[in-house]
């Protein structure tokens, strides 16, 4: 049974950005965004390809400096901190294309992703009590996603959508209070696409997601709130029942089957 969702009224802040912009020389990728993303919210980010959505997540998380405006995090202005202070704080994220070690088991990434996030140096004395009680959480992390009975396996015999389980585990492993998702669904067959959406409407509720998702039937099932992107602008926020009948969403972006007869 899935967890119920809180009240998110008086919720505190997890994500704040206030005029934030990313150009690339003359091209003005992400402008003027103003966003709000309280603590256990399920947030979809949406628009069509172009839109500044990717850039976006990327200004956020620090991979890119913004060309303008604040970011906040945590109540924390993180604006010029590196993306390894964010993650410190608590906010993991997985890429479009999975980054991940394809000569390692399943069990050894993801065991290398506690320890980045927890120390950025792999120190040639093993802590053995310390050892142990990473590799339960990263097994934990595993079963969470349905990827155990895979975690002696090399990742690079492991299957497209298993890729995304295996990111998303070790996304998760790093215990984050804000997880960031770029579409997840990417090429995944409908079993492995239900499969996710299993894993995202069970996903702890003390976890703020934040996702970003071209399968709509996933993000309006797994979203609580949505914001839409067009040309580098956040144009449309609302619930999803108010994005499907939103006459400029539909005409940019979902087409006439998702609208409400």
């Amino acid at each position: 049974m899935t967890e119920a969702a809180p009240s998110l009224e008086h919720a505190e802040p997890t994500l704040r950005l206030r005029g934030v912009g990313r150009r690339f020389g003359g091209l003005l990728a992400v402008h003027d965004v103003d966003l709000d993303v309280v603590d256990g919210e399920r947030r979809a980010i949406l628009g069509p390809n172009g839109a500044g959505k990717t850039t976006l997540f990327n200004v956020i998380c620090g991979d890119l400096p913004v060309s303008a405006g604040s970011v906040e995090l945590f109540g924390k202005d993180v604006t010029t901190r590196p993306a390894r202070y964010r993650a410190k704080l608590g906010l993991a994220r997985t890429y479009q294309q999975s980054r991940l070690f394809n000569g390692l088991t399943v069990e050894d990434s993801i065991y290398l992703s506690i320890v980045g996030v927890e120390g950025g140096r792999l120190r040639p004395v093993v802590r053995p009590r310390h050892d142990r009680e990473v590799r339960e959480r990263a097994r934990e992390a595993a079963g969470k996603v349905a990827i155990s009975h895979k975690l002696g396996e090399l990742v690079g015999s492991l299957s497209h959508g298993e890729h995304r389980q295996v990111a998303i585990a070790m996304a998760l492993a790093a215990e984050p209070k804000a997880l960031m998702l770029d579409e997840p669904a990417s090429g995944l067959s409908r079993g492995e696409r239900q499969l996710l959406t299993d894993l995202l409407l069970a996903l702890d509720r003390d976890i703020t997601l934040i996702l970003i998702e071209h399968d709509m039937d996933i993000a309006l099932r797994v979203a609580e709130s949505v914001t839409m992107m067009y040309e580098g602008r956040v144009i449309v926020e609302g619930t999803p029942a108010e994005i499907r009948a939103n006459e400029t969403v539909h005409d940019l972006y979902l087409g006439r089957g998702h609208r409400d007869e």
